[in-house]
């Protein structure tokens, strides 16, 4: 580390760091997981009727039943070209830009932005033939078990070496055993200063300050790096290191990618993470209560909150809540569960068995729906027109909870008296009520425009703040005569209905909106003045009345065809003629209503609040399932008894009871010492943690498809041990920290290179690039600035979505809200995990836009010249002093002689504007490959 020279063109401009070439690690792994869990479902329901080998007749030539026949396509020509988004005619298609497919139903904009990204990424698909392929004979269980994930780990006695004063303790001798058959000798041991910063970094996610650096150098009595360890696992920075490593698995986020939706108590399962890691909870115990925490409960009050809070892991998933057809979502959830525990918990792509047995795996469908029986009798969402996920209360003590009724009566009073005045008001077109009103809470049958059938591109938008439902839709006004939005209503019974238009007005409005009543007498066009404020309660304009036969088709259609200024869309609302609100009172009263309004904001801002969690919850009706013949939820097959992984189960499967959802039993599989797999992939994603590979390099894919461990009787050892130790995180890292294997330099030899350049054998450190939060927070504790409060939300309780959210404030990167159409730029530029995915291993890339952001960004700006003021306000007396604390504030040692000369020599030149060239050299730091890596 010494030798590097920090030389002028890192300090002016990075200008060698900005032309470095991307790094891609894409990974096939990752792109076909992605096709078997998002495309391949979707092209079998909805196209393989009429695109795939068997069907009657092949529509239009296309098949897309292989990846071969999706790129030569069909009459229009090729369906994709992989890694053009733009080509091809499918993604058109999809989106019912011409040619529209599927044709009777327009596909989610959910599962058309997977489709995009689908062909982003190269269209991964392993599909080399169409779907009739010679039969596969059947899954043999007794031979996939003697692959060597799925056989018991086995505890061999330590290896015998050569050089029997090297290894400091099991670990060390197995992987000398393998370095000493290939003719390798192992790196020296890191020096003082790399070993602490190491060792800092990986325990507590932050640099070691100067103190801590200097305390260690010079501590020479024996048990001094053993005493660093210790420090540093008592530490509450701990907590927030690993607990951040697990969110990465559990694909932590706070918003739903659909609007933007904030989760505004996902934060509670953050903090109960890093909670476990700082306790030392057992890790088995850690995966049952996320499992089925709610239903094992606990002793006290602590233990029944933790156990609701830890479910939130099952709710977590990146949903596409406006899907109409609840019986899909249902299973689509639960097939995203599944994916979650499959590669977070066991390493298994258990998910590529929805629609047929595993291609190369020994995970027959049926094991697939055993585990979704389970999952199925779970309830993780409210069903509506958009889905919601589920909120529940925390248990409290009876005081609180007697407390928190009477607070909650009286508000379900106003709430109700507030509903009827609503009602009553808008029947009589008195009045405008303002502000954000539930479909639900307004008379008759309310469609949002959420849930309506959307042609062309129509923006969102809550910029007027009165709207119904989650907000309204708007042209741009563009694309004229191209977009249209349809609400198709369920009615209850035949009748006369008056028709209701909710829209947002304005004076760049259209002034002549065609909207269209398909009714018994046929199609009426009437035309709105969406310039004008809406008669009715100042959100709707009555299109008239119409009779409806029941079971008919009716339709309001809103189109922008042949409008001039912009297109608005929010909700309709048919109402029964002679409907009547609901009224306790005298006539309709504005300021009355505005009364009760006041009110109700007092009270929630005043009275107690209710602490809720995201969870779940125990479906009503509990039973078994049955295969989905094809992953289709409306072709059933044979029955799935609920049950596990054949393949890691040993003895008879455990008994379900009828009145459960089997979560309990689950939860007990997963974490029981009997299970091949969990120790095993726990212990190496501890390994890779540290080392920055894994004993197995596919953390998340331990089948037959991923890659096998470098060292298998070293990684069975670490599991039978980590077991034994309780399943406790800490004796684990304390253990594999101790080693000499974590000591070692990242010294490359020449014998390395030739013999062993992956470093597989494991004869050096490897030299690693910190991650997003690493670097944010190693400039924040270098300025000074860190903020080291814990837990708690990181935004606002008003805050409804996240588009456009800025970030502020100064605490650790952990509490910086996930949300995942608002990563901080920082977060996307240095490789976050993406929140919607199980990441076991981040990628790495290096490209231009990082430099940029190292020589331009406010926030880097900002710290490099807090750190500045920092070092010119210390009690140094000269730049000498200034510099070798400024680089021991940042890289964690002194300066070279060479760069010594290079930056005194600088600042001597600079002019008068000391704060400026101390910046600039503050900065030139942050921007170096010292401050970057960790060696």
């Amino acid at each position: 580390m010494q030798d590097r020279v920090l030389g002028w063109g890192l300090i002016l401009g990075l200008a060698a760091f900005a032309g470095s070439p991307e790094v891609a690690h894409a990974g096939d792994e990752a792109g076909l997981a992605f096709f078997e869990s998002k495309i391949r479902p979707v092209l079998v329901r909805e196209c393989y009727a009429c695109h795939a080998e068997g069907a009657k007749s092949i529509k239009g030539g296309l098949r897309v039943d292989s990846r071969r026949a999706l790129i030569e396509g069909g009459d229009s020509g090729p369906a994709i070209v992989p890694g053009q988004v733009d080509e091809g005619s499918m993604l058109a298609a999809i989106r019912h830009e011409g040619p529209e497919m599927p044709p009777k139903t327009k596909l989610s904009t959910a599962v058309v932005e997977d489709f995009r990204r689908w062909i982003e990424m190269g269209a991964p698909d392993p599909r080399e033939s169409g779907t009739v392929e010679a039969k596969r004979p059947g899954i043999n269980l007794e031979a996939g078990r003697q692959f060597w994930a799925y056989r018991p780990p086995e505890d061999r006695p330590s290896p015998s070496v050569r050089d029997e004063a090297w290894p400091l303790g099991d670990v060390d001798r197995f992987v000398l055993a393998k370095l000493e058959a290939a003719g390798l000798p192992p790196a020296s041991e890191a020096c003082p200063e790399t070993l602490i910063r190491r060792l800092t970094f990986d325990l507590a996610g932050l640099p070691p300050t100067p103190e801590e650096v200097a305390e260690f150098a010079a501590d020479d009595r024996p048990g001094a790096y053993e005493r660093a360890v210790d420090r540093l696992l008592a530490s509450p920075r701990f907590g927030e290191r690993w607990g951040r490593h697990w969110l990465d698995v559990a694909r932590f986020g706070e918003s739903q990618t659909l609007r933007g939706l904030v989760m505004k108590e996902a934060w509670r399962y953050r903090d109960f993470v890093i909670d476990a890691f700082n306790r030392d909870m057992p890790f088995d115990q850690f995966l049952r209560e996320q499992v089925a925490g709610d239903l094992i409960g606990g002793n006290t009050l602590a233990d029944r909150r933790r156990g609701r809070v830890a479910t939130t892991f099952l709710a977590l998933g990146n949903t596409n809540l406006e899907e109409q057809d609840k019986g899909q979502l249902r299973m689509d959830v639960v097939d995203e569960q599944i994916d979650v525990i499959g590669k977070a918990v066991l390493g298994q792509t258990i998910a590529c068995a929805r629609c047929h047995d595993h291609k190369f795996d020994p995970i027959p469908t049926k094991d697939y729906y055993a585990i979704a029986g389970i999952l199925r009798n779970t309830k993780t969402l409210e069903h509506a027109n958009v889905s919601k996920w589920l909120e529940r209360p925390l248990p409290e003590t009876p005081d609180v909870e007697a407390k928190l009724a009477r607070h909650e009566a009286a508000l379900a009073s106003l709430e109700s008296r507030i509903k009827s005045s609503k009602a009553a008001l808008a029947a009589s077109g008195k009045g405008s009520v303002k502000g954000v009103v539930a479909a639900g809470s307004l008379p008759g049958i309310v469609l949002d425009d959420i849930g309506a059938k959307k042609v062309g591109n129509w923006s969102g938008s809550t910029h007027s703040g009165t709207y119904i439902g989650a907000g309204y839709l708007h042209d741009d006004n563009a694309g004229k005569g191209a977009k249209s939005v349809t609400f198709q209503p369920e009615l209850p019974a035949a009748g006369e209905y008056e028709v209701r238009l909710a829209y947002a007005p304005g004076g760049s409005r259209a002034g002549r909106v065609p909207v269209t009543i398909l009714n018994v007498e046929g199609e009426t066009i009437v035309h709105v003045d969406m310039r004008a404020t809406p008669a009715v309660d100042g959100r709707f304009s009555s299109l008239g009345r119409f009779r409806f036969e029941k079971g008919n088709q009716a339709y309001v259609l809103v189109s922008n065809e042949g409008t001039t200024g912009h297109v608005t869309v929010d909700a309709v609302a048919f109402l029964p003629a002679g409907l009547k609100p609901e009224s306790s009172g005298p006539d309709p009263d504005s300021a009355a209503l505005d009364a009760l309004e006041a009110e109700l904001k007092r009270l929630r801002a005043e009275g107690p609040r209710r602490e809720m969690a995201m969870a779940v919850v125990e479906e009503s009706e509990i039973a078994d399932t049955r295969v989905h013949v094809r992953g289709n939820v409306h072709t059933l097959g044979d029955p799935a008894p609920r049950g596990f992984l054949q393949v890691a189960s040993a003895g008879e499967p455990p008994g379900f009871s009828a009145s459960e959802s089997g979560r309990r039993e689950l939860a007990d599989w997963l974490a029981s010492g009997e299970n091949p797999l969990t120790a095993r992939v726990y212990v190496n994603r501890a390994w890779q943690w540290l080392f920055g590979a894994g004993l197995v390099p596919t953390p998340d894919n331990f089948g037959t498809t991923g890659e096998p461990p470098s060292h298998p009787e070293l990684l069975d050892h670490l599991a039978i041990e980590f077991m034994h130790d309780g399943w406790s995180t800490k004796a684990l890292v304390r253990r594999l920290v101790l080693s000499k294997a974590y000591r070692l330099s990242s010294a490359v030899s020449d014998a390395a290179t030739a013999i062993d350049p992956e470093n597989r054998l494991l004869g050096r450190a490897n030299r690693r690039r910190l991650e997003a939060e690493c670097l944010r927070d190693a400039m924040l504790a270098a300025s000074g600035s860190l903020d080291p409060v814990m837990g708690g939300p990181g935004f606002g309780a008003d805050l409804a979505a996240d588009y456009g959210f800025k970030g502020e404030g100064e605490r650790r990167s952990v509490y910086v809200p996930v949300f995942r159409n608002a990563l901080p730029e920082l977060f996307e530029l240095f490789d976050f995990a993406d929140p919607s995915m199980v990441v076991g291993r981040r990628e790495t890339s290096t490209v231009a836009p990082q430099a940029l952001f190292l020589l331009n960004h406010p926030f880097v700006l900002e710290q490099s010249e807090r750190t500045a003021r920092r070092l010119l306000n210390g009690p140094e007396a000269d730049d000498l002093g200034r510099l070798d604390r400024g680089f021991k504030l940042t890289l964690g040692r002194r300066p070279t002689d060479e760069e010594r000369v290079i930056l005194l020599r600088f600042l001597g030149e600079s002019g008068g504007d000391r704060l400026r060239a101390w910046s600039i050299v503050i900065q030139g730091l942050f921007g170096s490959l010292d401050f970057r890596d960790l060696d």
